[in-house]
C-alpha cells in the first residue's frame, strides 16, 4: 500500500487547494456555507477539511487543558497536517475531473498565536519552512475581523472556542495577516456595511482564481435574496 504524503505542496493539476482564514469573528463559519452553495451551483466537486483548533478544543484539547499554550498549537498543527494530508490524498483518489479542496485555517496560523521562537522551535521539530507551509495552499483568503468596523457585529455567543475582546480579536486579526502575507496569492477580504458584499468580495476572489474571471451574476446572487446574510458574522 502507497503510504500517505504529507507535503501538500505537490498534488494532482485537477485539485485545487483553497484556504479560507481570518481573524475571530470574521464570518468565515458562514463563508464557507456560502462557498459550498455557490460553488456546486456551478458544478464544482467540493471537499471541505474542517478546522482543527476547534474540534481540539470542543473534545476536551485546550490551551487550558494543555501544560502550556505552545503545547496546545502543536497539537493544533499536528492534527491540522493530518487532516489536510488525509482529505487530499483521497482526493487524488477520485475520478472527478476537478476538485477543489476548501480548508478552513491553515497550519501558517501557528504563528499568529505564538511567540516567534516558539514558532520557529515548531519549524525545526517537524523539518519544515515557512515557504513550504506556504506551498501547501494555492491560495490563501483572509476574512477581516468584525471587531475591525463592525465592533457592533463582533460577538463571543456563536463559538465556544471563542474567548477574545474585541481589541483581542483585533491583535489576532493583525498577527494572522502577517503571517500569511508573504504567501505568493494572499487575499485580504475588509469587511463591510452589508455583510453580502463582503460574500460577494469572498465569492469573487474564488471564482477568479477558479475560472480566471468573474461572472457578471454571482452563483448566490441568482438562488437567495441579499437580504439572506445581512449580518451573519459567524
Amino acid at each position: 500500500m502507497e503510504a500517505m504524503s504529507f507535503d501538500l505542496s505537490v498534488h494532482s493539476p485537477r485539485i485545487r487547494t483553497v484556504l479560507i482564514g481570518g481573524g475571530p469573528c470574521s464570518g468565515k463559519t458562514t463563508a464557507l456555507d456560502w462557498l459550498r452553495k455557490g460553488l456546486e451551483m456551478r458544478g464544482y466537486q467540493l471537499i471541505f477539511v474542517p478546522e482543527a483548533a476547534t474540534e481540539l478544543i470542543t473534545g476536551g484539547v485546550a490551551p487550558w487543558t494543555c501544560q502550556t499554550y505552545d503545547d496546545f498549537q502543536r497539537a493544533v498543527f499536528e492534527m491540522q497536517i493530518g487532516k489536510e494530508a488525509a482529505f487530499v490524498h483521497a482526493a487524488e483518489k477520485m475520478d472527478a475531473e476537478s476538485i477543489v479542496v476548501i480548508i478552513d485555517r491553515g497550519v501558517m496560523d501557528h504563528q499568529g498565536y505564538m511567540t516567534s521562537e516558539g514558532f520557529a522551535q515548531l519549524l525545526e521539530e517537524h523539518g519544515t519552512t515557512r515557504d513550504e507551509l506556504y506551498a501547501r495552499y494555492d491560495i490563501v483568503i483572509h476574512l477581516e475581523t468584525a471587531a475591525k468596523g463592525l465592533i457592533e457585529a463582533y460577538t463571543l455567543e456563536n463559538n465556544s472556542a471563542r474567548m477574545e475582546s474585541p481589541e483581542e480579536a483585533a491583535n489576532v486579526d493583525d498577527r494572522l495577516i502577517a503571517a500569511w502575507v508573504d504567501h505568493p496569492n494572499f487575499h485580504l477580504v475588509r469587511n463591510t456595511e452589508i455583510f453580502a458584499d463582503k460574500m460577494g468580495n469572498l465569492m469573487r476572489e474564488v471564482l477568479l482564481f477558479l475560472e480566471g474571471e468573474v461572472p457578471e451574476l454571482l452563483p448566490f446572487e441568482t438562488r437567495h435574496e441579499r437580504g439572506e446574510a445581512e449580518s451573519e458574522q459567524a
